[in-house]
């Protein structure tokens, strides 16, 4: 009898149409929060520790930069770990290793006050984080090909896409109080332990759809019937995957729609370093709040930001299911978002601290609707099955070119013009840029084809 009821009990669990994947995407949304948060901090912490080491704009540009530089380098290794190693084992460690990374950081001002020194330190530090983290959105991305049919894809890319809003959001107050409260070491230790513990959770949630011990058949045939790609993270496709070849390298450096796709995330990017490294500086230095009110000021178009992701992620797959092809329905939203994007410049023209964060505002949700239909998700839509986490390193590596020239360039304008205006000019330019690319350059969005 108790057999016959667990076996009917079996029968029920198979066709019930269970949602395991939101669990994973709730848990990368997690560790994509974390990844974003670890980058952001430097922003609420730098007028601290430039204050206590002494340096100058150009020389906080240069540190404010250098996760980017080790994160664009590490890309074409990470894709290369990710479709060889798979997704939960390079995640997991690498999470482990980037948050150790991070709570060093919080020990450079007891080691040295040299400025020299620190300034190394810090760069090192912040260069390792980068490099170690590189695999990170790759990551997300595979794992929203596998678990995710087409029809959803577009918000669930959009969430771990706008990550960076939702990061600055929550941890930029926080950050602002432990910096007020506790010294500007305070939130790479809160961030650093955060990491740790978001590792062991990362290990008991992830698993390749096939072996989820709670995903229903009927969930898997749903997201296999859809064009979830199930298998590229199982041992067995993993290893039989023949070795990348020039010929794969050529078809993703070559393809025009894939270009400007990486053109895209590179403006796209732009914004983001903007917003999560000089826009709090920006507020305290040019518009004198102090750095809790920086915090708190940041919210508002974090928030908006992360809400503008999910819009453009629900707005994409909505005209997808209503019969628009990929192509406008991931193009549409980036366009008009990217458009918005562009009203940020007009903080050039006012002095009220209150309209230059409505302005941010509503800048952060046109360039989040954008980042949530048209970049992430056309990844996941155009990778050849073959090089998924190699097509997610480049579009990544050519992205993240944005989280090394902004800042970079911004604190040359700060420091050669006095003020932030042509700086602010530079930033909103990207996303003209962007918005042209998609609507006259980009082609049919769909799968690369190897052969």
């Amino acid at each position: 009898m108790f057999s016959d009821r667990t076996a009917q009990y079996a029968a029920t669990d198979s066709v019930r149409l269970t949602h395991t994947r939101y669990t994973l995407l709730a848990t990368i949304l997690l560790v994509a929060t974390v990844a974003y948060a670890d980058r952001a901090i430097l922003s609420i912490a730098g007028p601290g520790i430039a204050k206590e080491f002494g340096l100058n704009h150009i020389q906080l540009g240069y540190i404010l930069s250098a996760f980017s530089w080790a994160y664009v380098i590490g890309q074409i290794p990470g894709g290369l770990l990710l479709d060889r190693l798979g997704t939960k084992a390079v995640y997991g460690a690498t999470l482990v290793l980037w948050s150790i990374a991070t709570i060093l950081v919080g020990f450079i001002g007891k080691i040295t006050s040299d400025l020299s020194v620190a300034l190394g330190l810090l760069f090192a530090l912040r260069f390792a984080l980068g490099f170690i983290e590189a695999p990170s959105f790759p990551a997300n991305s595979r794992v929203t090909v596998m678990w995710f049919p087409k029809e959803e894809r577009g918000l669930a890319t959009s969430l771990f896409a706008s990550a960076s809003y939702f990061a600055v959001a929550i941890f930029s107050p926080l950050a602002g109080w432990l910096v007020a409260k506790f010294g500007w070491p305070a939130p790479f230790f809160a961030l650093g332990l955060i990491g740790i513990a978001s590792a062991g959770l990362w290990a008991v949630v992830m698993y390749e759809p096939r072996k989820h011990p709670r995903a229903s058949q009927a969930e898997l045939d749903h997201i296999v019937a859809g064009g979830a790609m199930v298998d590229i993270d199982s041992s067995q496709e993993r290893l039989s995957r023949p070795a990348v070849s020039w010929k794969v390298l050529r078809v993703l450096l070559s393809n025009r729609m894939l270009w400007c796709s990486y053109i895209g995330q590179y403006c796209a990017i732009a914004l983001s370093y903007f917003f999560i490294t000089w826009f709090p500086i920006y507020l305290v230095q040019a518009r004198g709040m102090n750095i809790m009110q920086a915090g708190l000021a940041t919210m508002l178009p974090a928030i908006s930001g992360f809400l503008g992701g999910i819009a453009g992620g629900v707005i994409s797959d909505l005209l997808i299911r209503r019969g628009w092809s990929v192509s406008w329905a991931r193009k549409t939203p980036y366009i008009v978002g990217m458009a918005v994007g562009c009203c940020l410049v007009f903080s050039a023209f006012t002095e009220s601290n209150t309209v230059i964060v409505l302005l941010m505002t509503l800048a952060f949700f046109g360039k989040g609707t954008a980042a949530g239909a048209g970049t992430w998700a056309i990844v996941s839509d155009t990778a050849p099955r073959e090089a998924v986490g190699l097509a997610g390193a480049i579009f990544n590596c050519v992205g993240n070119i944005g989280g090394i020239v902004t800042p970079i360039v911004f604190g040359y304008i700060v420091q050669a013009t006095g003020d932030y205006t042509a700086g602010l000019y530079f930033v909103a330019a990207h996303c003209l840029v962007a918005a042209v690319v998609y609507l006259f350059f980009m082609g049919k969005i769909e799968r690369v084809k190897m052969s």
